[in-house]
Order: structure tokens, then C-alpha cells, then sequence
């Protein structure tokens, strides 16, 4: 038997990898091929999620878990086995092969790592998702808690993601983020199990991404709009036509901060074209409403002005104590 003969070739193993994320049996072209030309398909996990519609698509696999050795040996005579990834990325397989082509001895046969589906932008959500569900039936304290009992979260993770903005620490503001959005999750799955009302967070994402296009009609309608201005007459305008409020301080939350709720004002009115004189009275209320709608009609958020007149102040206390920044 010469070295070129089929019977010496060493063939091809074809480690195939499939994304949980992504629905049971689409896969790719390349996959497809592999599959169906494959003199063997094996897989360790007799209860892979993508068997079933392997075995439905004609493609006979073998439920079993070989060495390296017996793998490299399956190869031989030019033959081509594919093994389908288990969850865990077949570790064990790998550095077996690893540790036999490193020896120099065995003429390795082909090795090709073949994706066979793909994550898409935003499919790790259905990892938070998953573990929002088990964390919701499992743990002693998340399966106690309800809305009510969560909002004061809600507040303080706004807040700090708010201070990781302004502080410009990226590492901060991405975990942060990922905070705010555990609220989000998590309240939609207490929301789940509302006896007369449950909705569910694929329902507060249907919303937000029909509110989303209704009031951008100049991306995915015929509207046009070409600067910041006019976008915020959409919006404005299409909110309006959804909400048809009485009054144009409806919708304003009472319980936010009460210089971003006298900002809020000061802004409505101003958008609405309306001319009201700030109430008369005496006392620091009314100096600070005075101050917080002066700022608004600057373009200036007073919440945000006074935090970093408040961190400046933070600052000298603790020179005047000491202690360093």
C-alpha cells in the first residue's frame, strides 16, 4: 500500500457546532452538505436537540462518544466523520486530537470546524431570558418578590446608570446597563403569572418595536425628515394621535425628581406654544421651579447641572476633611 493510495488517506473529521439561540434543524448550507456526504455522523448527547430533525432529513447518527483514537481510526481509508457538538464544545474530543497530532506518529486526519448555525445580534437575550425563568422558579427570594416590591430597584439602577453616563467609565455603564435590563426582564416575568392580565417580555418588546416604527415614519414610512428638529415633530406630532391627552402635562410622572419634573413642564409648554406665568409665591419651591425652568428654556437639564455642582461640592468637603477624590 503506497502512501497515496485511498486506503492511506487519513480522511476528515468535521467537528460541527449548533447555537441553542437558534431553532432546532436551520443550518447551514455548508452543514447540510457535510452531513448528508458523511460516511459517519456520530453525537454523544443522545438528546440533542437537533437529532430529531437530522433523523427526519435522512441522516442516520450514531449515538456514540469515541476517542481520539477510535475517531482518527473511523477516518481511515479517506472516509469523513462528522460529530455533532454537544453544548460543552466536545473538550475532551478536541485535546485528544490535540495531544495526537502533537506526537508526530499518527498522520492526522483532516480538521475542520464547521459552524453549522449562527447567533444573531441580540440572541444572548434568550440566555437572560432562560435564566430570569429558572432564577423566577428556584430561588427563595426572586420567587417572592412582585412589582411593587421590585420599583425601588428600578429607581436606584436608573440612577446609577445615570452616574456610570456621566462619570464616563465604560466598563461601569455596560453592567449597569445590563441592571436596568434585568428590571425590565424580570418584572415581565412576575408579569407572566398575573391571573387576569399577564403579558409576557416578548409582549413589552412587540410593543416598544411597533411604537418604534408608528412614530418613525421617516425610516420605515414615507415621511421625510432631515434634522434633529423635525424628527421631534414626529415623534411629538404621532404621540400625540396615540395618547390624545386632555392637557399637555398629562403623561408627566408627579413622583420623578422635582427639578427634572419642573424641566418636564417648562419643556411641554414650551412645545405646546403656551404662555404661562409661573405661579406666584414665596419660598425656595418656587426660586428652584424659577431656576429649573430658566434652564429648560436654555437647553439645560437642571438635575444634571446640579449633580455636577453637587460633586463639586462633594469634592471640598472631602479637601477640607483630608481625604483625597
Amino acid at each position: 500500500m503506497n502512501a497515496t493510495s485511498p486506503e492511506a488517506a487519513p480522511g476528515r473529521i468535521v467537528l460541527l457546532t449548533t447555537s441553542h439561540r437558534v431553532a432546532p434543524g436551520l443550518l447551514s448550507w455548508p452543514a447540510w452538505q457535510a452531513l448528508r456526504t458523511a460516511d459517519r455522523v456520530l453525537c454523544a448527547d443522545g438528546a440533542h436537540p437537533q437529532l430529531p430533525y437530522l433523523r427526519e432529513a435522512g441522516i442516520t447518527v450514531d449515538e456514540a462518544a469515541p476517542t481520539a483514537e477510535q475517531l482518527v481510526e473511523a477516518c481511515s481509508g479517506g472516509r469523513t466523520a462528522v460529530v455533532v457538538a454537544t453544548g460543552e464544545g466536545e473538550p475532551a474530543l478536541t485535546d485528544g486530537l490535540a495531544r495526537m497530532a502533537g506526537t508526530g506518529r499518527v498522520r492526522m486526519p483532516e480538521l475542520e470546524l464547521l459552524p453549522a448555525s449562527y447567533d444573531l445580534p441580540g440572541a444572548r437575550l434568550l440566555d437572560l431570558v432562560q435564566v430570569m425563568d429558572r432564577i423566577r422558579a428556584e430561588c427563595p427570594w426572586s420567587s417572592r418578590q412582585t412589582h411593587e416590591g421590585l420599583a425601588k430597584y428600578g429607581i436606584e439602577e436608573a440612577y446609577e446608570l445615570v452616574e456610570a453616563i456621566e462619570d464616563g467609565d465604560r466598563d461601569e455603564l455596560r453592567e449597569e446597563l445590563g441592571d436596568v435590563l434585568l428590571q425590565v426582564v424580570f418584572h415581565a416575568r412576575i408579569a407572566e403569572e398575573h391571573p387576569e392580565a399577564p403579558f409576557s417580555v416578548d409582549d413589552v418588546a412587540g410593543g416598544i418595536v411597533a411604537k418604534l416604527i408608528h412614530r418613525h415614519p421617516h425610516v420605515f414610512g414615507d415621511a421625510t425628515a432631515t434634522t434633529p428638529e423635525e424628527v421631534r415633530e414626529h415623534w411629538l406630532r404621532t404621540k400625540a394621535e396615540e395618547k390624545r391627552r386632555e392637557s399637555v402635562t398629562d403623561g408627566i410622572p408627579l413622583g420623578q425628581p422635582g427639578l427634572a419634573l419642573a424641566a418636564k413642564l417648562a419643556s411641554r409648554v414650551r412645545t405646546a406654544g403656551l404662555d404661562v406665568p409661573l405661579p406666584a409665591g414665596e419660598g425656595v419651591g418656587y426660586e428652584l421651579l424659577a431656576t429649573a425652568v430658566r434652564a429648560a428654556e436654555a437647553g439645560a437639564d437642571p438635575e444634571a447641572a446640579l449633580r455636577v455642582a453637587a460633586r463639586a461640592y462633594r469634592d471640598a468637603v472631602r479637601a477640607a476633611e483630608g481625604v483625597s477624590p
